[in-house]
């Protein structure tokens, strides 16, 4: 065999694992995640969810322009202040407030669907979006 595959009746050595340290919790019933700095894993992913909210908010605003019809000049400064708001919080996730502002944040994207109809799809996405990444922070962090 090449690889770490071991014969089913093979005897565990030092370095397998035995049955005090079998499946994803350690001793003590602690949930572990398997990555290093789980914290950090988290804060990326959160970060990373709101880098790329504001990237689309701004990339969409000349599509909305153009097959939409009226966005005034209003809808897109709502729009950019969206999108200036996520980076903000994306280089903020650190803040154990943040994690709410970016929830607050979503609920405002969907309100400015008021605006535009676009909007308000964009604000679907990203809540369920967002709504995945808050699942995934209390699944490693628990």
């Amino acid at each position: 065999m090449t690889g770490p595959e071991q014969r089913p009746d093979a005897q565990p050595g030092p370095e397998q694992s035995g049955p005090e340290q079998s499946g994803p919790e350690q001793s003590g019933g602690v949930r572990r995640s398997g990555l290093r700095n789980p914290d950090r894993a988290v804060r990326g992913l959160g970060a990373g969810t709101l880098a790329l909210e504001a990237l689309v908010l701004l990339l969409a605003i000349q599509p909305i322009r153009v097959v939409g019809g009226d966005l005034g000049g209003a809808a897109i400064g709502v729009i950019v202040a969206l999108a200036v708001a996520c980076v903000v919080l994306a280089g903020m996730m650190r803040r154990p407030w943040a994690w709410h502002a970016g929830t607050v944040l979503q609920g405002l994207l969907l309100l400015s669907g008021l605006l535009h109809w676009s909007l308000f799809g964009l604000g679907v996405i990203f809540a369920l979006v967002w709504a995945y990444a808050l699942h995934v922070r209390r699944v490693i962090l628990g």
